[in-house]
């Protein structure tokens, strides 16, 4: 299983990647709108990105109170753990 380390780690590497997001401005408590200029678009891409990469289903309900990209965190241990 992977740990909240790797999860933060391999969204790390995503959101520089693939959202040309500068990594050290990608910390757990990182505010997605206003510290790293996230858009709703932007998290729904994101959160596409995940289920391809996590083989699992997330529901808007998952992402709704998700304000900083520790939470987002958060919320794919749970979804991790719900599905082992």
């Amino acid at each position: 299983m992977n740990t909240r380390e790797e999860i933060f780690n391999d969204l790390r590497d995503m959101l520089e990647t693939d959202f040309e997001i500068d990594r050290d401005l990608i910390t757990m408590e990182a505010l997605l709108g206003e510290d790293l200029d996230f858009d709703s678009i932007d998290a729904i891409d994101m959160i596409a990105q995940l289920q391809r990469q996590l083989k699992c289903r997330f529901t808007p309900e998952d992402f709704k109170a998700v304000k900083t990209v520790g939470d987002v965190v958060d919320t794919i241990c749970a979804r991790l753990q719900e599905n082992s």
